[in-house]
């Protein structure tokens, strides 16, 4: 089968994929609308989709070796800027980070597989996942057995800028994007009325100043030849202006490619957080949001994949690509092994300059004709 050219027949199909899962946009493990869609509609392609944790997989084909194909669903908890006429109506949720093209150009990779069943040389399991911002979904689908029997994985990000559709970006065995280890650090300290501090024990205070210790970290323990970053995207405490509170809330993450960096600011992180509190007469309690390791991609299998894609007419491939950003495929490339890649999916005008997680953000459709094809024909050539 020539699966460009059936991809491109198959465009507007892809299209009405997406526009759904990005008007009925849902955030975490509970995608609801996205299961039931997903299993209906692979339903209608002649397949059996089973529920995998909080997610959806099926099979095409059989014996041989298995490729895992997977696409995350999930959208994030923000309001939707886009212009969009199929723009999520909520207000509270969007799929700014493209996780509707990921689903939507599965489903016709399904699609064409079925149609192509008879000549593959093993099996395509198929992983659509929830929760792939929360860093939750594949754990959760791993721990239901996704990855039993599994050879090889693949999955495509989508990538929205400046630039033109047909750019496929991907590193060959290095690392390609980095650890994320999210943590909530709880301050106990003692309230008490604001014109008597004396009497408290300000978690405020503490806060602040484990704030600042964290910054320390990166500034001089951090080696300065990796790509180390820890961000506190929250700070909360209290609930009037004169009133000293009990506690104090501080939510992060810390970001490394390298493994012997993410160990060493995930501990002093800790003893740091531990260390002030009880300099200042408090407590902190740290609660670790999620676990994820440098997403390092299978040489091997990488340039197979590569080449494989070099075959579609129209795609230009750049390999080396690394990003700071995380992503929670690196837990099944950490069991198996693994190919990842971003596509472009931009516009060379204005409406490319909007970043992802951005409300404003857009993404070009044309790319609906080619990552279904490049899914499809990977799976197809790697299995024979």
């Amino acid at each position: 089968m020539d699966y460009a050219q059936r991809a491109r027949e198959l465009r507007d199909e892809t299209v009405a994929h997406r526009r759904y899962f990005h008007a009925n946009a849902e955030v975490g493990l509970e995608t609801p609308k996205a299961v039931d869609y997903v299993m209906e509609r692979l339903t209608e392609y002649g397949l059996k989709p089973e529920k995998c944790g909080h997610g959806v997989t099926a099979s095409i084909g059989s014996g041989g070796k298995t490729l895992l194909l997977r696409a995350d669903m999930d959208a994030l908890p923000m309001g939707e800027e886009s212009g969009e006429p199929f723009a999520c109506p909520t207000g509270t949720e969007a799929h700014t980070c493209g996780h509707d093209f990921h689903a939507a150009m599965l489903l016709t990779a399904a699609k064409m597989l079925k149609e192509n069943e008879a000549a593959l040389g093993g099996t395509v399991r198929l992983m659509f996942q929830p929760a792939e911002e929360t860093f939750e979904g594949a754990k959760d689908m791993i721990e239901c057995g996704i990855l039993e029997g599994v050879d090889g994985a693949l999955a495509f990000h989508v990538s929205p800028g400046r630039m033109p559709v047909g750019l496929i970006f991907y590193n060959s065995g290095g690392v390609m994007m980095s650890s994320v280890d999210g943590f909530r650090v709880t301050v106990h300290g003692k309230g008490a009325h604001g014109a008597y501090p004396h009497s408290s024990i300000d978690p405020i205070n503490i806060a602040v100043h484990i704030y600042l210790a964290l910054e320390a970290l990166i500034a001089r323990e951090a080696d300065p030849g990796k790509n180390c970053v820890l961000t506190v995207g929250n700070f909360s405490a209290g609930s009037a202006p004169n009133i000293i509170p009990e506690t104090a809330v501080l939510q992060g993450t810390i970001r490394t490619n390298d493994r012997a960096c993410r160990e060493l600011l995930v501990r002093r992180m800790k003893e740091a957080a531990a260390g002030v509190a009880q300099v200042y007469g408090g407590s902190a309690e740290v609660e670790m949001l999620s676990e994820v390791p440098p997403l390092i991609c299978d040489k091997e299998l990488t340039d197979k994949m590569a080449g494989y894609l070099q075959e579609i007419p129209g795609l230009t491939l750049y390999p080396g690509i690394a990003a700071s950003a995380s992503e929670d495929f690196a837990v099944v490339a950490e069991r198996v092994p693994s190919a990842f890649m971003y596509l472009s999916a931009g516009f060379q005008d204005e409406r490319g300059d909007a970043p992802a997680h951005n409300p404003k953000v857009r993404f070009n459709e044309d790319v609906c004709a080619i990552g279904p094809a490049g899914l499809a024909h990977c799976a197809t050539r790697w299995l024979a």
